[in-house]
């Protein structure tokens, strides 16, 4: 089973980028997907979820507005698109398959059982 993030970079405030996690080693569409960050010197946020099916999408309030998160079931990979974004969203990006195919429980590190190595977002001017 492997998760593996791409798509992070340097951007500016107000920038967009758009971050892919190609999944393998499961049946992806039978569970939910997560992402979650970490900032320099903190610990894990999730930031949001999505249902195996990609029907049902929740947000943290952090990021509710400006990213979208979605999937491509055929493809076997996860997305997230980042708007707008703000030198707090600098952070270390990871997803994480659920343990269930909900989506709506996978906030903690509990509620999930794999995730990938990451990739880093620099937000600054």
């Amino acid at each position: 089973v492997q998760l593996v993030e791409s798509g992070g970079g340097s951007v500016q405030p107000g920038g967009s980028l758009r971050l892919s996690c190609a999944a393998s080693g499961f049946t992806f569409d039978w569970y939910g997907m997560s992402w979650v960050r970490q900032a320099p010197g903190k610990g894990l946020e999730w930031i949001s979820s999505i249902n195996n099916g990609g029907s049902m999408t929740y947000y943290a309030d952090s990021v509710r507005g400006r990213f979208t998160i979605s999937r491509d079931n055929a493809e076997n990979t996860l997305y997230l698109r980042m708007n707008s974004l703000k030198p707090e969203d600098t952070a270390v990006y990871y997803c994480t398959k659920c343990k269930s195919s909900f989506g709506g429980d996978c906030e903690t590190p509990r509620q999930w059982d794999v995730q990938g190595q990451g990739t880093r977002v620099t937000v600054s001017s």
